[in-house]
C-alpha cells in the first residue's frame, strides 16, 4: 500500500509490472522533450544484474533500492537519418545484459472507419498525403517496450491531450511495432 501512496504522491498511478513502469518512465521523458522528434532507442536491463556486474555505475544511475525486476532504461544512440525503421530494427543485435528494448515513434492515427474513405488505387505517397489531411487524424506518440521473453507494452500519448493521466497503456495497443521489437532478439 505504501509503494502505491508513494506513486500516487508523484502524481503518477502506480504500474503493473516493470515493464509498464519502464514504458511510462520513458513516455514522461520524451514528454519532456515536446513534440516532432525522431524515432528514440532504448535498452532495457535488470536493474539488479546491473548493480551486481557494475556497482560503480549502478551507483552513478542512482540504482540503490530496485524491487525484484525493475528495468533501467538506457537511451541508444541516434537512428540512422533517413533509414526506414523496419530495416534499421533488422539491423539490431543486443547482447545478453539487455533483457528488453523500448522505441519512441511519433505517428499519426486515423479513428476507426477512416478507410471507408479512403482513395482507391492511391500510390503511397497519395495515401500519406490523405492520412496527413485527414480531418479527423490524430498525432500520437506511442512507446513500444518489449522483454526478450516476449511480454510487450505499449504507452500511447495523444498530442491533443498530452497530459501523463491521458497515456492509453496496453500491450496489444500496436501489435505490429512490439512484434518488429520482439524479432530484434531472434
Amino acid at each position: 500500500m505504501s509503494d502505491a501512496l508513494d506513486a500516487l504522491a508523484g502524481g503518477k498511478p502506480p504500474a503493473a509490472s516493470p515493464l509498464t513502469r519502464a514504458a511510462l518512465e520513458i513516455d514522461e521523458y520524451a514528454a519532456t522533450l515536446g513534440w516532432d522528434l525522431p524515432t528514440r532507442l532504448f535498452a532495457l536491463v535488470d536493474s539488479a544484474a546491473l548493480r551486481k556486474q557494475d556497482p560503480k555505475l549502478a551507483k552513478q544511475l542512482g540504482l540503490t533500492d530496485e524491487k525484484p525486476g525493475d528495468l533501467t532504461v538506457i537511451e541508444q544512440d541516434e537512428l540512422p537519418a533517413g533509414m526506414e525503421l523496419d530495416k534499421f530494427l533488422g539491423t539490431i543485435a543486443w547482447p545478453d545484459q539487455v533483457v528488453g528494448c523500448a522505441l519512441v515513434v511519433e505517428r499519426q492515427m486515423l479513428p476507426p472507419g477512416a478507410e471507408h474513405s479512403r482513395p482507391k488505387n492511391a500510390t503511397e505517397a497519395q495515401l500519406a498525403d490523405w492520412a496527413a489531411n485527414h480531418p479527423a487524424r490524430e498525432e500520437v506518440r506511442i512507446t513500444a517496450a518489449v522483454l526478450r521473453d516476449g511480454k510487450k507494452e505499449i504507452a500511447l500519448r495523444l498530442r491533443s491531450k498530452d497530459v501523463a493521466r491521458e497515456v492509453l497503456t496496453g500491450p496489444d495497443l500496436v501489435p505490429g511495432l512490439t512484434e518488429a521489437l520482439l524479432a530484434t532478439f531472434s
